[in-house]
């Protein structure tokens, strides 16, 4: 098996004035959350000073500000339920406010009030001649810190909060201090420790309560371990499935507990599957790039796969990043003049894309915290450490759902005293993982802020890549509440390909809607497809025609694979000279505090 070299190379040292700028900038960003406060301040004045001269907008916002109010005191003074054109009742569309006793006074009335305040809110963000992303900036942050003053998040204007504390005598506000010191308690013990041993047990033991398909380690190299899973059929499809997770998150979302393993349903549906696990990097690794994650990681275990199988063709599938690394990866193969650089590497018989983007012009609630000067404050913070850490991704990634990760938890714990109801999914959302400095600098340049991928100016070892490239049939996922990678983002994958595509649009979040398992009530989904030479259609106006199922997408997507696969065959023996351990493997197990 041919080995991919490196790109690694050695950075130089800062000169002492560079180094004294960006310690005044670290300074700078910790007072704004370690975004660039000058981003967030280009974005407000933009909006203030378009404001400003725009007279009618603002006596527009004076008289919608009065209507609103107005609307919200008819809406407190109601006593009946409200109703829509067939005479059901209207459901609450904000769970905050779920409880009956938002319906009686004064609650009621604090409830229209916030609501009133938070279509207003959205209204004022819009002005004309502000910038595109300077408005999102507006708009975003605005939201964060109306949501802060929701009257569900403090105690005196909470009726569940007050129904509770008396119905306990006061016991359930006690409790909920209790856990709000814990919670400090275990924040400050995980800032300062420096052993990974010492850190905190995850709920759900990795290789004891999730990730424990039966497999073994096959190949290694210093970015990446390839986990061949056991097969538990008489017979398979003789071309093997390799997964490629995103190296933003432990791989074993695909391999939760058993009932929630996509890994585990698959090798019970015949296929041979084989999974990346990403190491998991230190400082070390600071000079790591894409071009690295691309050949060392993608590359080289496509070409493991065949060495260890000999299969001519495989399928392979990737999520979130890992699904825009396998695109990059299989236009690059896609095209003849490569068939003898890369003729090792087997041919893809099928690409599966999970929540991945590969147009980046749009990339929902994530593109607030990107452009040039929030990136350079990330590279500036990145230079002293040499990758990003995990804790900063992880309050990234809440920050973008914090209604409900963020406010509706603290709510539940300090406020109504509840213990967090933990599951295998939010056992595994805590351990998180680190990018290393250079990796994550070229991914958002390239991707984020100049969209090389969709524009056909990304290349892979020097040869550029295009979408259109692409030869094998795909099957393309996006999901509903997607935060992380908006569906009609993915679904813009039809712009740029010209092969077989199906692509399915189902219920749930980045995470939940891909971790989506046979039997799961309220399951639900929706599909279509179209073959080369299609035309496009608008994602809002597929979302109306395309048909919708009832259970999981996994199902659609085994017969799917299964069509495109060839007769099954009995399993190949494992050579034991190959195994250098047992799932889940070493570098799933790396942990660090930040």
């Amino acid at each position: 098996m041919k080995s991919i070299p490196s790109a690694l190379t050695l950075k130089p040292s800062p000169p002492v004035e560079t180094s004294v700028d960006r310690a005044l900038h670290l300074q700078l960003s910790k007072s704004s959350m370690g975004l660039s406060p000058i981003s967030l301040g280009l974005a407000f004045a933009d909006w203030a000073l378009h404001l400003a001269v725009s007279p009618s907008r603002q006596a527009r916002l004076g008289r919608l500000g009065m209507s609103l109010s107005w609307e919200a005191w008819v809406h407190t003074l109601q006593t009946q339920t409200s109703v829509d054109g067939h005479d059901t009742p209207v459901q609450e569309n904000d769970h905050r406010f779920n409880d009956e006793a938002w319906k009686s006074w004064p609650f009621k009335a604090l409830k229209e009030g916030f609501k009133a305040s938070d279509s207003w809110r959205r209204e004022s963000a819009r002005v004309d001649g502000v910038a595109k992303h300077h408005q999102h900036v507006v708009d975003f942050f605005s939201r964060q810190w109306l949501d802060a003053l929701s009257p569900s998040n403090w105690p005196l204007t909470n009726p569940e909060v007050l129904k509770k504390s008396q119905a306990s005598m006061g016991q359930s506000l006690l409790q909920g201090q209790k856990n709000y010191l814990r919670d400090l308690k275990e924040d400050y013990k995980a800032r300062s420790v420096i052993s990974p041993g010492s850190l905190k047990p995850l709920t759900f033991e990795v290789g004891k309560d999730v990730a424990v398909t039966p497999g073994k380690v096959v190949f290694r190299n210093h970015l990446v371990e390839l986990v061949q899973y056991l097969p538990t059929t008489d017979k398979v499809l003789p071309e093997p499935l390799l997964i490629v997770p995103s190296c933003i998150m432990k791989y074993y979302i695909l391999d939760l507990s058993p009932a929630n393993s996509m890994v585990r349903y698959l090798v019970g549906q015949g296929y041979t599957v084989f999974m990346i696990s990403w190491r998991n990097p230190d400082a070390r690794d600071r000079d790591l790039g894409m071009q690295d994650y691309l050949q060392m990681g993608v590359m080289e275990a496509m070409a493991a796969v065949r060495s260890l199988t000999g299969a001519p063709r495989i399928h392979a599938m990737g999520y979130c990043l890992g699904g825009t690394f396998l695109s990059i990866v299989a236009a690059a193969l896609g095209l003849k003049e490569n068939a003898a650089r890369w003729g090792y590497l087997p041919e893809l018989a099928t690409v599966t894309l999970l929540a991945s983007l590969t147009d980046f012009s749009e990339p929902g609630e994530l593109g607030v915290f990107i452009d040039e000067d929030q990136i350079q404050t990330l590279r500036e913070t990145m230079a002293r450490t040499g990758y990003i850490s995990g804790r900063q991704m992880g309050g990234a990634f809440q920050f973008l759902n914090s209604r409900d990760l963020i406010w509706a938890r603290q709510t539940h714990r300090y406020l109504l005293g509840e213990d967090d109801v933990g599951n295998d999914m939010m056992s595994w959302n805590t351990d998180v993982t680190r990018l290393t400095e250079r990796m994550h600098s070229e991914y958002l340049s390239s991707l984020y802020l100049n969209n090389a991928l969709a524009s056909g100016h990304y290349r892979l070892g020097g040869t550029g890549v295009s979408l259109i490239d692409i030869k094998a049939p795909m099957l393309v996922v996006g999901t509903v509440r997607d935060h992380v990678s908006p569906w009609r983002s993915v679904y813009k994958i039809h712009l740029f390909t010209d092969t077989h595509t199906m692509f399915i649009l189902a219920a749930g979040g980045h995470n939940a809607g891909i971790v989506s398992e046979p039997g799961h009530p309220r399951r639900s989904y929706q599909r279509g497809s179209v073959e080369p030479g299609h035309g496009w259609t608008d994602p809002d106006e597929w979302a109306v025609n395309a048909p919708s199922f009832e259970g999981s997408w996994w199902e659609a997507m085994d017969v799917w694979l299964k069509e495109r696969s060839g007769a099954p065959v009995a399993p190949a023996p494992l050579n034991p000279a190959c195994v250098l351990g047992d799932a889940p493997g070493n570098y799933i197990q790396i942990r660090y505090a930040d």
